[in-house]
């Protein structure tokens, strides 16, 4: 008879199949990440080459933007006619 009623009523090893919402917002949280991280490197072969391009072109802007402060009305570059 125990075995009857086993398989037939909820078991507290049904009950615990769903997550608590706390945990599902944590799961959901990881997956979010993982896609992300997936999209982000999707048809790149090399992932550190990108990343240094990347950060040589923030240098180049930083200068750029650094040579424009200190220049102000006085640029490097002079025009020359003759």
């Amino acid at each position: 008879m125990g075995v009857c009623l086993s398989c037939c009523g909820n078991s507290a090893e049904e009950a615990n199949l769903m997550p608590s919402p706390e945990e599902r917002r944590q799961q959901q949280l990881e997956a979010a990440e993982r896609r992300r991280l997936e999209n982000e490197s999707r048809g790149v072969k090399n992932p550190q080459s990108v990343r240094r391009q990347q950060q040589r072109a923030e240098d180049l802007e930083r200068r750029e933007e650094e040579a424009a402060r200190q220049g102000g009305a006085n640029p490097n570059l002079r025009w020359q006619t003759s």
